[in-house]
């Protein structure tokens, strides 16, 4: 087919298209009546974020959405926002804006292809099946093509898939590596089972945190579709606040967001609560993909021992079990989390820089960053809690 007979749009708002188009590119894979891979670039998604303000005027995240058009049929589709500034990325750049504004340069505005807030693995180039190669083709062209036009700095896809990235290298694109500690489920049959794969020190420490974090004196709930109700998101928005104050001095997401979420995305989520004389003290929200449960928030009103490893770490692996998931995701960065089961893995973006001298300088740095990343996934793997092959270790 004829590169030429594609037409690249860019649109203000998921609103000027319907769900059904969108999630034909973004997951066409709900056709057998599962679930997406992961719901973040679903339309349902991306709109709550629009229609309940938590992207748009004021947040430094304009939505301008890529879409590709052959002959009147969209056949690819991206999440691309003009972004003023670097927060809620978690791929940071912030470094690179500094060098490049202090030698006379505008780094801001940049283009963001990417869910925001969201430091989660997933497509960003959204596809129609049969269309792959030519719907990431297009989607790069017009992104880049945008970019020079409007004298944009730069363009980034962050925690793209790795054969997006592979592909995206191969188009000219920048590749970096960033790492991250996921959960990984070995056909365990039950939390127990997982246990028993670790070594006997290790073992020992889970299970006296989570009997810390259970005398807490109340009870915990996992609860998602119909089970969730609208006090729930009362509770959480507390937790989430406190979170958000503290990380970030303003939270990311608006009280709407979860309001909208409830109506139109129950089903994708799952909310562990700490409950103790019928209020809620502690939660942590997790969203529910095809393999993979995405660990996302967390918050608290009260400060337990442990509690914090149990509901982000330990329960989320109880429903990862139960549902037949094949990993946990929980978020970025935390060594900590290694203790507990949690091992070091890659996650990509791809970039793209204006400026042919900073591209150069922003190329060897990421080579450098590259190596060190591999080196350090590579020692905390080795420092992982699973059985070695040493006896003692299987004690």
């Amino acid at each position: 087919m004829d590169q030429a007979q594609i037409e690249v749009r860019v649109l203000s708002s998921l609103s000027q298209i319907s769900a059904a188009d969108w999630d034909s590119c973004a997951c066409p894979e709900v056709v057998d009546g599962g679930r997406p891979f992961d719901p973040f670039t679903t339309h349902r998604f991306l709109l709550a974020l629009e229609h309940s303000g938590s992207v748009g005027r004021g947040t430094g995240w304009q939505p301008q959405y890529l879409t590709a058009y052959l002959d009147g049929m969209l056949v690819a589709a991206a999440p691309m926002y003009a972004k003023s500034h670097s927060q809620g990325e978690y791929i940071f750049d912030h470094n690179w804006a500094h060098a490049y504004e202090n030698a006379g340069g505008r780094y801001y505005p940049k283009l963001q292809i990417a869910v925001p807030f969201t430091p989660a693995t997933g497509r960003r180039f959204l596809v129609r099946p049969g269309y792959e190669a030519m719907g990431m083709s297009a989607l790069v062209q017009g992104a880049v093509q945008l970019a020079a036009d409007n004298q944009v700095s730069s363009i980034h896809a962050t925690f793209c898939t790795e054969d997006e990235a592979l592909a995206g290298q191969q188009m000219g694109l920048m590749l970096r590596h960033s790492q991250q500690f996921h959960w990984l489920n070995d056909d365990y049959a039950d939390f127990g089972g997982f246990l028993a794969a670790l070594s006997s020190r290790k073992r020992k420490n889970i299970r006296k945190e989570r009997a810390q974090a259970n005398d807490f004196g109340g009870e915990v709930r996992t609860l998602s579709g119909d089970d969730l109700r609208r006090e729930h998101w009362d509770a959480f928005w507390q937790f989430y606040q406190d979170t958000g104050s503290r990380k970030w001095g303003v939270p990311y997401l608006t009280r709407q967001f979860f309001d909208i979420a409830h109506e139109t995305m129950a089903g994708d989520m799952a909310l562990i609560l700490a409950e103790r004389d019928g209020h809620a003290i502690a939660g942590a929200l997790n969203f529910i993909g095809r393999e993979t449960l995405f660990g996302r928030y967390w918050g608290c009103t009260e400060h337990h021992a442990c509690l914090h490893f149990e509901l982000c770490y330990y329960r989320a692996i109880d429903f990862a079990i139960a549902e037949g998931l094949a990993r946990v995701e929980a978020g970025a960065q935390g060594e900590h989390k290694l203790a507990r089961g949690y091992l070091p893995t890659y996650t990509h973006s791809l970039h793209w820089v204006n400026d042919p001298g900073f591209a150069d300088a922003i190329k060897k740095y990421l080579d450098a960053e590259a190596h060190a990343v591999g080196e350090e996934i590579e020692i905390l793997t080795d420092y992982g809690p699973f059985r070695k092959s040493n006896p003692e270790e299987q004690q």
